[in-house]
């Protein structure tokens, strides 16, 4: 038996003429949304899928084997109802209607723009025809929609999961803030008051302006030896 531990969603990233020329195996849903699982490929060999849990295999997805070689997965054709809206009496809005009802039952449901896939249940084939929608039963691959997290965990947003980025909102915030009262300094306030800083003088130049000198007449009483 050939280990199978890896999965390539859609094939992303491989050359197309390798996919085309690869062996395949054919599953049905019941066996595609388990990620453990025996399987013998178009090639007749023994494979076993062995994939981290919660991964879901889709038509179109390429198993890698322990010998290097690639595995294409398709979807069996399988028996379900094909549902759609009644061009007589409703509108293409019927089948929004009916994904609703249908998902608070938790019913996998694989959706296209013009109308709803979901396994045979005789009991919700006579729930959507008292809607007014048309049931058929038919044999085709089944591709349900599989939650907000996508189907293979790690691979859809690049190796992250959305549920690490969750958030409590049920916490209250008091977003009302406090009015600071103003601080009176006192002899009580225990705070360290130093002593305010002592101004420092400066000496500025002042010039002076000097009154102009009176001219000196020589005379008798100057006292200057002439």
């Amino acid at each position: 038996m050939i280990l199978c531990s890896k999965l390539m969603p859609q094939g992303r990233g491989l050359a197309r003429v390798l996919v085309q020329r690869a062996s395949t195996i054919t599953l049905d849903w019941d066996t595609r949304q388990k990620s453990r699982f025996d399987a013998t490929d178009s090639a007749g060999r023994q494979l076993g899928v062995f994939l981290p849990r919660g991964v879901v295999v889709r038509g179109g997805d390429v198993l890698v084997a322990e010998d290097g070689s690639l595995v294409r997965v398709v979807a069996a054709p399988q028996d379900v109802l094909r549902i759609t809206a009644c061009t007589e009496h409703g509108s293409p809005f019927d089948l929004t209607r009916a994904a609703y009802h249908l998902g608070n039952r938790h019913v996998p449901i694989e959706l296209q723009p013009d109308h709803l896939k979901i396994e045979l249940d005789h009991v919700l084939a006579d729930m959507l025809r008292a809607m007014h929608m048309t049931v058929m039963a038919v044999s085709e691959p089944f591709e349900p929609e599989s939650g907000a997290y996508g189907d293979h965990g790690a691979h859809a947003h690049g190796g992250h999961s959305h549920s690490e980025h969750g958030h409590d909102h049920a916490h209250s915030h008091d977003h009302k803030a406090a009015v600071a009262e103003p601080h009176v300094h006192g002899p009580d306030c225990n705070h360290d008051h130093a002593a305010p800083p002592v101004a420092k003088r400066i000496a500025i130049a002042i010039p002076i302006r000097l009154a102009p000198a009176v001219p000196h007449v020589h005379g008798p009483d100057c006292k200057h030896e002439h």
